[in-house]
């Protein structure tokens, strides 16, 4: 969406003040031991408590609240008291909700505990890489200039960019134009950001894989060469300068 007015900017700010503090605390609240399940009520309660609905389960049906990827599934992970997290364990959180009409995204993947799988670089990498995309979109910059420093910084920190999953338009509904922006340079997209949209940007920062493939339960996605990804994701506001962080109480970038 484009916004036209002030309550459109208070709206969106509202569902992304819900998200943003919804992850924030689920992250705080995952601990080894505890099943994806309960980490999904967890956040569900808190949603819930604001009058926010599920995104991904009013959209597409989606078998939860929020998507939960753990370990080498790389997003859409579906929350089961079977799935039980563990110290050390590479942990995706995607939040995202509807609330009065308004629809906002944002994400995050973090290190459960101490790091004894060595997970914490490529979540390090994953988090300065959007934060500095996030610093060069303004009003009239090319959205595929955003993609080649977003592959050109995984790159140098010697990883890879999932190239079928990207970034979105959103506000009134979850997935709005423009779509596609993407984590590499398309050098056939001439589309340019534009002062006033609401955008989710998405990083997708792989190990060892270029494509995210679908496991056989119709959501959980994994890499087609393994390995492990990471996510942040924040919901803004194309401005003339700096973008309007809407989901900037998710903390990602303290």
């Amino acid at each position: 969406m484009s916004i036209t007015k002030e309550s459109e900017l208070l709206g969106m700010q509202k569902a992304s003040d819900a998200v943003a503090y919804t992850l924030k605390e689920m992250i705080d609240y995952a601990q080894p031991g505890m099943s994806t399940k309960e980490l999904d009520q967890y956040g569900a309660k808190i949603l819930s408590d604001f009058g926010a609905k599920s995104a991904p389960h009013l959209t597409y049906g989606f078998p939860g609240w929020n998507c939960i990827s753990v370990g080498n599934e790389f997003c859409h992970g579906i929350p089961s008291v079977k799935r039980i997290l563990k110290e050390g364990d590479l942990i995706n959180i995607d939040v995202s909700a509807e609330l009065d009409g308004f629809w906002a995204d944002n994400g995050a993947s973090f290190v459960l505990g101490k790091d004894i799988r060595q997970h914490q670089k490529i979540v390090n990498a994953s988090r300065e890489i959007l934060e500095k995309a996030i610093n060069n979109i303004k009003d009239g910059v090319k959205i595929s200039d955003i993609g080649y420093i977003m592959e050109t910084e995984a790159k140098r920190r010697g990883f890879k960019i999932i190239k079928n999953l990207s970034g979105h338009g959103i506000g009134r509904s979850l997935h709005e134009q423009p779509d596609e922006i993407l984590n590499y340079r398309n050098r056939f997209d001439q589309r340019r950001f534009k002062k006033n949209a609401v955008v989710a940007i998405e990083t997708f920062i792989s190990t060892n894989s270029t494509y995210a493939i679908e496991l056989n339960d119709g959501w959980t996605m994994v890499g087609n060469n393994g390995g492990f990804m990471a996510q942040h994701e924040h919901t803004i506001v194309v401005t003339d300068g700096k973008p309007i962080i809407l989901t900037e109480k998710n903390g990602i970038f303290n």
